[in-house]
């Protein structure tokens, strides 16, 4: 009974073996439930002949079939919308080229064939035609065109429009007549960086004939300041946009805005030229805009602003020393002035005073519209830069030396004991009698003689001598040297001495009190100094007092005589004889 059972172990163990080794070593899983569920629904009449590997052992189909043909078809659907994609771009492209050609004038020709994956078969490349560059024109050549009746035409055109609106069409007009100058033919930027003052005077208004000049500044005539002050803070933006576009064009900045081209820009500067040329009124009316907004500030954008100032100086010279005195000159007494802005705004006053008649036009315009075209704050500035501290002299010191005496005279000009005369001469007389004091000789010097120009336009510039005397005896010392070292040129421009003599003579009470006081030494020795000087001056009015009375002795002598001589002198000769004694 065991070698039985042995045997049927080894028959055993050679099926499973040979099993295995038919099913290379997979093993059927097989789940009971399963199994029992789909047992009812298994045909009865066909066992089980199901491999490993999925086949039927009787020949029947794989039961996956239906799955590979659904992979099948879907593959091939694929495939089709492929190539259907693929001759759908061969086609565009076909037309693309073809539109293109029509566009172009080629003579390309279609596509040959295509690839399967519908790339072109071949490309050849062709060289497209060059298209006929546009001619170039001149500011001149441009200028030369415009038409002094096509201009009158559009001009009447704008009539009726809000003046605003007709001033920016005004400007259009110019824009549209050098559109065809390329940005090489005006690059103003480099022609106001590299240009004398002198030149810019002409960019580009010297290729405007003078007909076409005459049209618009009639035009412009009758618009309103308001109108124009508007115009011209519009044509500054614009510029001062392309301005900022060249820089950052010339910095490589990737978010600088895009370079403007300077066609529009020619006629942008023909416009404002006239407009300023016609109207320099303009100019000073945004004058406290230029002075707020920041925008129109820097160093970069002095350029254009000297060129504004010139163009209104063509129109009327006083204009431009008004805005000389009144925007520029603070800038040179500004710590940030740098020499390239200083010698630009020199250049500028230089040829504004450079005129045969400039002297006589700017001294007899020198309050304009109530407003002084020097007032004493600039003249203050002015007196400061031309005599600095001897460590303090530059190279543009000597030429502020050249232009003080003239722009000194129209700062100091006009009628004499008016009442705009006194307040004008009070305000300067407020920084002029501390300007005496201090260290420096030339600037002490000067200023004593602006001092004793203020005493005789305001009789109340005495009590505030007398006033300040304690407290800034140094000022005081340097008028009182100026007045007796200088007395013959000084006394003969006084109106009256009667003032001075009376100042002169509190002023040696004061010394007197003060040195018996026991001051220090230093304090003592000013006090001596003005001392002496007050004796000296006092002297000379004591003098000149008494040599009048002898002088109005002898005239009402010779006067009484003369009347006992020939009693019947007729009325001139006595008229004549008052204004002598008078005098």
């Amino acid at each position: 009974m065991e070698f039985v059972d042995l045997q049927e172990a080894h028959e055993t163990t050679m099926a499973t073996a040979n099993a295995n080794h038919i099913d290379h070593g997979w093993q059927k899983v097989s789940y009971p439930k399963r199994q029992r569920k789909t047992k009812p629904n298994a045909d009865p009449e066909k066992p089980n002949l199901t491999r490993p590997n999925g086949t039927l052992s009787n020949g029947a189909p794989n039961v996956f079939r239906s799955l590979e043909q659904q992979t099948e078809d879907r593959r091939r659907r694929i495939f089709e919308a492929q190539r259907a994609y693929a001759a759908a771009a061969v086609d565009a492209i076909a037309k693309a080229r073809h539109n293109r050609s029509d566009l172009d004038d080629d003579d390309d020709s279609d596509l040959e064939g295509a690839k399967p994956n519908g790339k072109p078969v071949e490309e050849e490349k062709k060289v497209k035609q060059k298209k006929p560059k546009k001619p170039k024109f001149t500011v001149a050549e441009a200028a030369a065109k415009i038409d002094p009746a096509d201009l009158s035409a559009y001009l009447a055109e704008l009539n009726g429009e809000q003046q605003e609106i007709q001033m920016q069409k005004f400007a259009n007009y110019y824009g549209k007549a050098f559109r065809e100058v390329v940005a090489g033919q005006f690059p103003w930027m480099k022609m106001f960086r590299e240009s004398p003052v002198i030149k810019l005077a002409d960019i580009p208004f010297s290729h405007i004939s003078d007909a076409v000049y005459m049209t618009s500044a009639d035009w412009i005539s009758q618009q309103s300041l308001e109108a124009l002050g508007f115009f011209v803070l519009w044509s500054l933006d614009i510029i001062l946009e392309d301005l900022m576009a060249q820089q950052a064009s010339a910095k490589g900045s990737k978010n600088g805005v895009q370079q403007m081209s300077s066609k529009s820009k020619v006629g942008i500067f023909v416009a404002l030229a006239m407009v300023l040329r016609r109207k320099p009124d303009a100019l000073i009316s945004v004058l406290p805009k230029l002075r707020e907004n920041s925008k129109y500030q820097g160093q970069d954008k002095l350029p254009v602003i000297v060129w504004m100032i010139i163009q209104a100086s063509q129109g009327d010279l006083a204009v431009g020393l008004y805005m000389w005195a009144h925007y520029l000159l603070p800038i040179v007494g500004g710590k940030n002035c740098n020499p390239q802005s200083r010698d630009l705004i020199l250049q500028l006053v230089e040829w504004i005073l450079s005129g045969s008649k400039a002297r006589s036009i700017l001294v007899n315009a020198a309050v304009r519209k109530g407003e002084r075209l020097v007032p004493p704050s600039s003249f203050e500035i002015l007196m400061r830069v031309t005599l600095p501290a001897s460590s303090s002299r530059v190279k543009a010191t000597e030429r502020f030396e050249v232009i003080y005496p003239t722009v000194k005279e129209v700062a100091l000009a006009g009628s004499h004991g008016s009442k705009a005369m006194r307040q004008v001469s009070q305000q300067i007389f407020n920084f002029a009698v501390k300007a005496a004091g201090e260290s420096s000789p030339e600037l002490s010097k000067e200023a004593a003689v602006i001092v004793i120009w203020c005493l005789n336009q305001n009789a109340d510039c005495y009590r505030l001598w007398e006033k300040f005397y304690l407290d800034n005896l140094e000022a005081s010392v340097a008028v009182l040297r100026r007045l007796s070292e200088e007395w013959k040129e000084h006394s003969v421009k006084f109106t009256t001495l009667d003032p001075l003599r009376e100042t002169i003579k509190n002023f040696r009470n004061k010394n007197e009190k003060a040195m018996s006081s026991g001051a220090d030494a230093a304090k003592q020795a000013l006090f001596l100094d003005a001392d002496k000087y007050c004796k000296h001056v006092s002297g000379k009015l004591s003098r000149g007092h008494g040599c009048m009375k002898t002088l109005a002795f002898i005239v009402v002598a010779f006067a009484v005589g003369a009347a006992v001589v020939s009693p019947n002198m007729d009325a001139w000769d006595w008229n004549k004889l008052s204004v002598v004694f008078s005098s």
